[in-house]
C-alpha cells in the first residue's frame, strides 16, 4: 500500500495517531486509524488518485506567471481551446517545479486520465465477477472506452501528431467536432458515422418506448420486470398486445433490454470506427461518397465564383 501510494501521489503522510493521508494535486484521500490493517482496493485507489492528478495538471496551467512577477495576478479559469501542439501548454506546477520546454503537460494529464478510466473499467469487471453477475455493464463501458481511445490515443498515433487529439472542455470539444467534420469533407458522408447516429437515435427511442410501456402497465405489476420475465403475467401480455397492434411487432420483457443494450453499445463502436478511418484512410468523405455512389455527383459550378455568377 505504501509503495503504490508513493508512485501515484504527490505525497504520502503517516501522521501522529496512525492517520494516513495520500495527497494529490488539489485533492487528498484520508484514512482514519483503526484496529485492523488498512485495506484500499488497488484499482479503485489508482482510478481516484490518477484522475485527481490529471485534473490538477490541467487546472494549474492557468496559474503560470512570468519569472520574477511576484505580484502578478493569476488569470481566471476560462473555457477557451487549448491546442496540445502549442507551446502554451508548457507551464510550471506550483507544487512540483518542473519545466517542459516543448510542452507535454497535456499528454501527461491525458495519460493520468487514461489510467483512471482503464482502472475504473477493471474495477467494474472485478465487482461484477465478485458478485457473480454478468459482464454486460463492463462490456458496455468498454465500448465507450473504445471511442475514447480512438479520439485521444489511437488516431493521434496513426496521424503522427498529438494535436489531433480532442481538447478538454465543452466548448473546445464542440469547436473540434465542427472543424473535424469540415476538414474531412463533411462527416455526414461517413457511413460509420451514419450507423452511429442510427444506433444513437435508435437506443434513445427504445429506452423511451420501454420506459413508457413499463410506466403504463405498472398498475398491473409491470414494474416488477423480473417476475414478468420469469412468469409472464397480464402486464407483459397487455404490453405485448399494445405494440403488436401498434407496429406489428413486440419484444419480450427480456428481449427489449437486449435490443436497447446492443443499440447503445454499437453507437460508440461504429462511431469509433468512423473516426479512426477519417484522415488515416479517407481524406474527404464527400468525394469518397461520390466515388462509391453514396452521394450524388455534382457536376455544376460551385463555390464563391458560382455564387457571384448567379447574382449573389
Amino acid at each position: 500500500m505504501r509503495l503504490r501510494a508513493s508512485l501515484v501521489c504527490e505525497d504520502v503522510r503517516f501522521e501522529v495517531g496512525g492517520k494516513l493521508t495520500a495527497v494529490g494535486i488539489g485533492a487528498r484521500i484520508e484514512a482514519e486509524p483503526g484496529d485492523g490493517p488498512l485495506i484500499v482496493p488497488r484499482l479503485a485507489f489508482l482510478a481516484v488518485v490518477g484522475d485527481l492528478r490529471g485534473q490538477g495538471e490541467v487546472a494549474y496551467r492557468h496559474y503560470v506567471v512570468p519569472a520574477g512577477a511576484h505580484d502578478h495576478e493569476p488569470p481566471p479559469l476560462s473555457r477557451e481551446a487549448h491546442d496540445p501542439a502549442q507551446d502554451e501548454h508548457t507551464f510550471v506546477l506550483a507544487l512540483a517545479p518542473l519545466v517542459l520546454d516543448d510542452g507535454g503537460w497535456y499528454i501527461i494529464a491525458s495519460l493520468m486520465l487514461l489510467i483512471s478510466v482503464c482502472t475504473w473499467w477493471l474495477r467494474v469487471y472485478q465487482l461484477a465477477q465478485m458478485h457473480r453477475m454478468g459482464k454486460h455493464v463492463a462490456w458496455a463501458f468498454a465500448a465507450a472506452i473504445w471511442l475514447f481511445l480512438v479520439l485521444g490515443l489511437l488516431r493521434p498515433i496513426l496521424m503522427g501528431s498529438w494535436s489531433e487529439a480532442v481538447p478538454y472542455g465543452i466548448f473546445p470539444h464542440l469547436d473540434w467536432t465542427t472543424a473535424f467534420s469540415i476538414r474531412y469533407g463533411n462527416l455526414y458522408y461517413n457511413p460509420f458515422h451514419a450507423l452511429s447516429i442510427v444506433f444513437l437515435y435508435g437506443s434513445v427511442l427504445l429506452f423511451a418506448m420501454h420506459g413508457a410501456t413499463i410506466l403504463a402497465v405498472s398498475r398491473f405489476g409491470g414494474d416488477r420486470e423480473l417476475e414478468q420475465i420469469v412468469d409472464r403475467g397480464t402486464a407483459s401480455e397487455r404490453a405485448a398486445l399494445f405494440w403488436r397492434w401498434t407496429m406489428g411487432f413486440n419484444a419480450t420483457m427480456e428481449g427489449i433490454h437486449r435490443w436497447a443494450w446492443w443499440f447503445a453499445v454499437l453507437t460508440p463502436i461504429t462511431g469509433g470506427i468512423g473516426i479512426l478511418l477519417t484522415g488515416t484512410v479517407v481524406d474527404n468523405w464527400f468525394i469518397w461518397a461520390q466515388e462509391h455512389n453514396f452521394a450524388p455527383a455534382y457536376d455544376g459550378p460551385w463555390g464563391y465564383e458560382a455564387y457571384q455568377g448567379n447574382g449573389g
